[in-house]
């Protein structure tokens, strides 16, 4: 009964929220003994499955706060769906997080040993990270140079490639190795632009082969390998299309600060300039006439932000950079941690 069903939705984009032909439904035997009248009814026609969860369901939830708000404004014209709330979503500390890491950021406090351990912690980890880089690639990175990392899914809306926008901006930091940027992630096989994206980064990394590195494959191992040893982890979805996002939890809890959009789960956690940076300002696509400009405004924030003040943080205000690190790891690494999500879930949704 609807009674013993709750729904969890989540990514906005439309590729997430599957519509089928009614007669597909029927030829497939997946209309569970329901009439056309009946599925229509519960989903509509063609049948919306994020639709028919809704109101099939006597409680939905999205997975960040702002999450929430989309998914309410998106699926508001559903009548007798069931209510969204937010759970947002979090990470298992013990597979991601290195310990010593949080462990270094709690024990900060502004001493010189507390410094020391923490950037000593982190280093070890950047290290290792290089030292697969140049087993994986083949290319020797420099520790002493700012490392961002960047993996997730090839998706359009997360825009992987946006930093190379405009090479007059970006090529100078690549050339000159005061920047280096780590890239992996994989393409949905049927997504034709997640692929086309892929191809521009690895078209970037014959560029600027000193400074930009695409690791194939992307697994478990690799993602582990960058959220830890990453100096700060870029993310620039298009506003509000991240349902939540986890890698960036991931980076935070390892002291690497995120440079991002207010999107998914960042806005719950971002204070520009002390436990990361946001650039974008918390604009959206219903704050443009197109996609092109909302693009084009982010790009101008991240360029602004990663110029004037990561940079200039991380070469010339080392003191501040650890406190930036430390404040990443104390201000992250509970709420969004596994077990305030799964309380959450118990309390909430499922008892």
């Amino acid at each position: 009964t609807r009674e013993e069903v709750v729904f969890t939705t989540h990514t906005p984009i439309v590729e997430g929220n599957e519509s089928h032909p009614l007669d597909r439904i029927l030829y497939m035997g997946a209309n569970c003994g329901l009439t056309i009248e009946q599925l229509v009814q519960i989903g509509g026609s063609p049948f919306n499955m994020t639709v028919g969860a809704l109101r099939l369901s006597r409680m939905s939830n999205a997975v960040a706060q702002l999450h929430g708000e989309t998914s309410n404004k998106m699926w508001k014209d559903v009548d007798n769906r069931s209510e969204i709330i937010a759970i947002t979503n979090a990470i298992h500390r013990p597979t991601w997080v290195d310990a010593k890491m949080v462990e270094a950021g709690e024990n900060y406090d502004g001493s010189e040993e507390s410094k020391e351990t923490l950037w000593n912690t982190h280093m070890k980890n950047k290290q290792a990270l290089i030292d697969f880089v140049y087993e994986r690639n083949g290319v020797k990175l420099d520790a002493d140079k700012l490392l961002i990392g960047f993996s997730r899914r090839a998706a359009p809306y997360k825009r992987s490639n946006l930093i190379f926008t405009k090479p007059e901006i970006i090529a100078p930091l690549l050339k000159s190795g005061k920047l280096q940027i780590v890239f992996s992630g994989k393409a949905h096989p049927l997504d034709d632009a997640g692929k086309k994206i892929v191809a521009d980064i690895v078209a970037m990394t014959k560029e600027y082969p000193n400074s930009v590195v695409f690791v194939e494959n992307y697994d478990m191992t690799v993602g582990k390998m960058l959220t830890t040893g990453a100096d700060v982890w870029l993310n620039n979805p298009r506003r509000p299309k991240e349902a939540s996002g986890t890698s960036g939890m991931k980076a935070a809890m390892n002291g690497a600060p995120n440079l991002s959009t207010l999107d998914g789960w960042w806005p719950e956690a971002c204070k520009h300039g002390i436990n990361g940076w946001q650039f974008g300002d918390g604009k959206s696509a219903d704050d443009f006439a197109t996609e092109a400009e909302l693009d084009a405004h982010d790009l101008d924030g991240l360029y602004n932000v990663l110029t004037n003040e990561v940079i200039p943080t991380y070469y010339e205000n080392r003191d501040k950079w650890i406190e930036i690190m430390a404040n990443s790891i104390k201000d992250t690494k509970d709420f969004f941690s596994v077990d305030r999500m799964l309380e959450e879930y118990y309390d909430r949704l499922y008892k």
